[in-house]
């Protein structure tokens, strides 16, 4: 008995990882605000904590930690001297999710119930300079 063998056409494999991407040529700063640092790039919008809004009327400034222009790296002791990044702000006082914390011990009648709402204040990085 003859069996056929039909051959599989070859298919080439695709590569397991995938190539690095470009790294784009903007500067890009890591600035500190309400207890958290965030890596930001100029047009970008991100959720901060509160702000003063006395003291954030418009525009808003923070001084950078880190700067990364290209592949050169700027790292400040405990700022870079001369780098402010400017920020707008877009919304002040916005309410995050409610998280309820609760507290129940079976057979003991003992049930208490606590609920949070985070203000945050949305900002847009407009400048890196």
């Amino acid at each position: 008995m003859a069996q056929a063998t039909a051959e599989k056409p070859k298919t080439e494999a695709k590569p397991a990882v995938k190539p690095a991407a470009s790294v784009k040529s903007g500067k890009r700063a890591v600035i500190s605000t309400g207890g958290h640092q965030f890596l930001v790039s100029e047009g970008q919008t991100l959720e901060v904590e509160l702000l003063d809004p006395m003291i954030s009327q418009k525009n808003t400034v923070f001084e950078a930690l880190m700067v990364i222009d290209g592949d050169s790296v700027s790292v400040g002791t405990p700022t870079v001297a001369g780098v402010k990044v400017t920020a707008e702000v877009i919304e002040q006082s916005v309410k995050d999710d409610k998280v309820i914390a609760i507290r129940y011990k079976a057979k003991k009648r003992v049930r208490k119930v606590r609920g949070h709402r985070q203000r945050h204040t949305v900002i847009k990085i407009t400048k890196i300079a």
